[in-house]
């Protein structure tokens, strides 16, 4: 009882402390509700030297949280995405700030019309695990471009590198500014009940539905970054061993724990054999070994490991084949490591059919037609990306605007997360709202439409009492302007 209650109060005074937090950053952007370019742009620059000055550390803790993390896929995912994002939003940020002019209508005139953007206030971010870095630091980029405050709260899973962001972002930003948030469950469920002017959460499906309930009180808004299962199409007539080469790097790259991995294969039935034979070697001429190979990056914990192992388990119990890739024959108990397997003969019982993967697990499911493939795709929730596979680019336009996705990359895997110019975003099941970019820089503002009139009042002529010259005037000209259209 005693514990029990201990624990009530320890709860109720990290709340106190985020709800504190909160409270101190929203009072600094009262008195600064419009940061003129220039500082959005030196906060930008501050970023970008801190991100510089802190790389190898960054790198290190990254690797040590997941027991090993390739240094290359440290810089390729998360350290330079970074910097090239904070380089495009610089670039074009007082492009952005500028008011648009936009169309006046008849009854308004004169007046000018026009949208301003303007920061939310406080945008609170909930980063996962699986890239602690990019997923924290990319919407901090967007928040600040757009001239808000933010809380960011990092994942326990990936307590060094948490530590580590929150030094680096402690020697550039008062909290009043920047502030990260460490902590277990009970902070992140506190951290989402506060009333953010906008919260953007990275995660897991159903954690995501909790989320957008707990900011629902508050009536925040929310961009949902989730996951799902991400197909990968690949047509009949394309080279099996091109298809698998590039298939390899999306799904072993973090050891498939990507929110956009290639979730499953569908392949066309008579060549899913000759398609795992040559998965099998691009694996095996990617990581010729695993267990001591630092390019090859570990399962995160326990957890996700005995749930990956579950998952086989479960596959194998109900008639599933599986082909597990081990270039090098080891034993990799004790490692935190587990090689890629290859999952044949699905049944649509299987936790690999039914659950996002998020490992390196990759069931092969076989089709007849590129049709049967796309309506397997639109049966099932919508992913948060699409891979498709033709040189044929007629056929793959016909499966772009068949599918709905967050994204897609035809003939590649995960690329359209690095480009900037684009959003990045899911749909349905798969998440809501976007960012990265100009979308980013929307999703952290508010679009505040404003019309202006200058001195000479029209209004005046068309007011009541209706039925005034003025006003009989302008309704023949409005129904003449607006007459029936033939169809």
């Amino acid at each position: 009882m005693t514990e029990a209650k201990g624990h009530i109060l320890d709860v109720a005074s990290k709340f106190h402390y985020l709800d504190a937090l909160l409270e101190k950053q929203k009072a600094a952007f009262l008195k600064m509700p419009m940061p003129a370019a220039d500082q959005r742009i030196k906060n930008l620059d501050l970023l970008h030297n801190a991100l510089i000055n802190y790389k190898d550390r960054l790198i290190l803790s990254i690797s040590n949280d997941f027991g090993n993390r390739s240094e290359s896929e440290t810089l390729l995912a998360e350290v330079i995405p970074l910097l090239e994002g904070i380089a495009y939003n610089r670039k074009r940020l007082k492009k952005w700030m500028r008011p648009q002019k936009r169309h006046v209508p008849l009854t308004l005139l004169p007046a000018s019309v026009s949208v301003l953007y303007q920061p939310l206030g406080v945008v609170g971010i909930v980063v996962p695990w699986n890239f602690p870095l990019f997923l924290g630091l990319s919407p901090l980029i967007g928040a600040l471009s757009a001239g808000n405050r933010a809380i960011i709260k990092t994942s326990e899973f990936a307590p060094q590198t948490s530590a580590v962001i929150k030094e680096m972002l402690e020697t550039i930003f008062s909290e009043e500014e920047v502030a990260v948030v460490e902590g277990d469950v009970d902070v992140s469920q506190a951290f989402t009940k506060l009333p953010f002017d906008h919260l953007l959460f990275t995660g897991a499906v159903p954690v995501g539905r909790m989320v957008m309930k707990a900011a629902a009180e508050n009536l925040t808004p929310v961009t949902l970054e989730l996951g799902g299962k991400s197909p990968a199409i690949v047509h009949k007539d394309f080279p099996m061993s091109e298809a698998a080469k590039r298939l390899v790097f999306g799904k072993c790259f973090n050891a498939g724990q990507i929110c956009v991995s290639p979730d499953y294969i569908l392949c066309q039935r008579d060549r899913v054999n000759e398609f795992a034979d040559e998965f099998s070697k691009a694996v095996s001429n990617s990581y010729p070994t695993m267990k001591t190979n630092d390019d090859y990056t570990s399962i995160i914990n326990d957890r996700q490991y005995q749930r990956l192992q579950d998952y086989l388990r479960d596959a194998e119990e109900k008639g599933a084949r599986l082909v597990t890739i081990n270039p090098a024959g080891e034993s990799f108990e004790g490692s935190g490591k587990m090689p890629v397997t290859m999952v044949l003969n699905c049944t649509e019982d299987m936790l690999v059919v039914k659950e996002e993967i998020f490992g390196p697990i990759l069931p092969i499911l076989p089709y007849d037609e590129v049709d049967t493939a796309i309506e397997y795709v639109n049966s099932r929730p919508r992913p948060l990306a699409l891979y498709y596979f033709d040189w044929d680019k007629k056929r793959a336009d016909n499966v772009l605007k068949r599918t709905h996705s967050g994204g897609v990359c035809v003939n590649d895997t995960l690329s359209h997360v690095g480009a900037d110019d684009i959003p990045f975003g899911g749909v349905g099941d798969s998440g809501m709202g976007h960012y990265h970019g100009k979308e980013g820089f929307l999703t952290f503002s508010k679009a505040k439409g404003i019309v202006r009139k200058g001195k000479l009042n029209v209004t005046e002529y068309v007011a009541p009492p209706w039925g005034n010259g003025m006003y009989k005037l302008l309704m023949q000209f409005m129904w003449l302007r607006f007459r029936k259209k033939k169809v």
